[in-house]
């Protein structure tokens, strides 16, 4: 009996044959792809884009303090402010145009300074007096204002003259001051009140180089801002807060500010006329915390010098506690956060201790800006902290406290970029 292959076995074997060469062709399909893709995806992940980190901005507020009540005396009229701040900081009765007497002498000084410019300490040239400065102080007498003996012939430095004009309030030095720097009075009018009107100061006015004419006039305002300006000439600065000197031929000079030395009273200048009354703009140092505030203020009209000083003590009594320094920030201050996905976190913080000094209820504010953050070192400049003081602005850096490291590979390729 012959025998022959089954031709069904034959047939099943070829489908198995041609099923398997399917499925390992899908299989070296699906390998080939995966590879393909692990190979795209895997450098893709790596290199994606990281998602910054945002800050978490911590702003600080800060509380204002008390405001200040300044006691003005109920006479005359008055305006005090401080070097550093803005205007006036009080004032008191009619803030208007007012005879300001031999506060004059200050625009005086300043004006010639301005022609005839002296370093701290030294003499300046030297001014001879003459048959017209003889005639001035004659005038001077007739009009029953302060004058020092002058004659012919006299020579005097111009520093000497200027402590002459303003120690003891000579009228008639004032005006041959003026002279010898302009050539006449009318010269240094056009130039005094040109140089009031380039300074800001154009609520005041002179008619004459000493103040004995009722049209010599300011306001409290003015005056305060003249006295910062006299202060920050040394030369001026010097000379009104010098109690007694001693001039060739006049002699001893003695400060008719009498409040020299009280409660750090070490200047300007005082003035009396019949129109204006006593007056006196004044000045005293202020040490608050680690700094130190010029106070500048003036009072006009009282009805005698003593009563004018008791007025402007109590009134110096009253402003100067309201001075305060106000800690801003101190170095290493947090004022955002940051965290990234991949478990960095830092710190942006202040580099350096900031204080601002205040007076009264001056309103502090504080303002935070910090950029999103990807990766960075330790140190890195990422926003700022600005503090408004009053009209003042103060900047101060933010830094990374800590760096912010960018993460690994596993953590890359482990989080798609479409989930970051």
């Amino acid at each position: 009996m012959s025998t022959r292959p089954d031709p069904t076995r034959r047939q099943v074997s070829r489908q198995q044959l041609y099923r398997r060469r399917r499925i390992a062709a899908a299989i070296v399909l699906v390998l080939t792809l995966g590879i393909v893709s692990v190979a795209i995806y895997l450098p893709t992940a790596a290199a994606a884009e990281l998602p910054d980190a945002a800050p978490t901005v911590e702003t600080p507020a800060f509380a204002p303090a008390a405001p200040v009540a300044a006691a003005f005396p109920g006479y005359g009229r008055g305006a005090i402010g401080a070097v550093g701040f803005d205007g006036v900081l009080a004032s008191a009765g009619d803030q208007g145009q007012f005879p300001i007497a031999s506060i004059t002498k200050v625009i005086t000084a300043l004006v010639v300074l301005s022609a005839k410019p002296l370093a701290d300490g030294e003499a300046g040239p030297d001014i001879t007096f003459t048959d017209a400065d003889v005639d001035i102080y004659y005038d001077v007498l007739a009009q029953n204002g302060s004058l020092e003996p002058v004659r012919e012939g006299l020579v005097l430095s111009q520093r000497q003259v200027m402590e002459t004009m303003l120690i003891p309030s000579a009228n008639n030095y004032a005006e041959s001051l003026a002279v010898w720097a302009f050539g006449s009075v009318d010269a240094y009018l056009t130039a005094a009140n040109a140089w009031l009107t380039e300074h800001g100061l154009t609520d005041t006015v002179v008619v004459d180089t000493n103040g004995l004419s009722p049209g010599d006039l300011s306001t409290p305002a003015n005056l305060v801002a003249l006295g910062q300006l006299a202060l920050a000439d040394p030369v001026i600065a010097s000379i009104v807060r010098t109690p007694t000197a001693q001039e060739p031929y006049i002699g001893e000079i003695d400060n008719t500010n009498k409040l020299l030395g009280i409660s750090g009273v070490d200047g300007i200048k005082t003035g009396t006329t019949d129109e204006a009354g006593a007056c006196l703009l004044f000045s005293t140092d202020v040490v608050v915390g680690s700094q130190s505030v010029t106070v500048v203020g003036v009072i006009l009209g009282a009805d005698s010098h003593p009563e004018l000083n008791d007025g402007v003590l109590a009134l110096l009594e009253s402003v100067t506690p309201g001075f305060h320094e106000v800690t801003l920030t101190t170095a290493g201050q947090q004022y955002a956060a940051y965290s990234t996905l991949w478990g960095e976190s830092s710190t942006a913080v202040t580099t350096e201790a900031r204080t601002a000094l205040v007076y009264g209820d001056e309103t502090v504010t504080a303002a935070v800006v910090a950029a999103p953050v990807e990766a960075a070192a330790a140190g890195t400049q990422v926003g700022t902290v600005t503090f408004t003081v009053g009209d003042e602005t103060i900047d101060v850096p933010l830094t990374l406290a800590a760096s912010i490291d960018a993460p690994d590979f596993w953590w890359r390729v482990s989080n798609p970029p479409w989930t970051r």
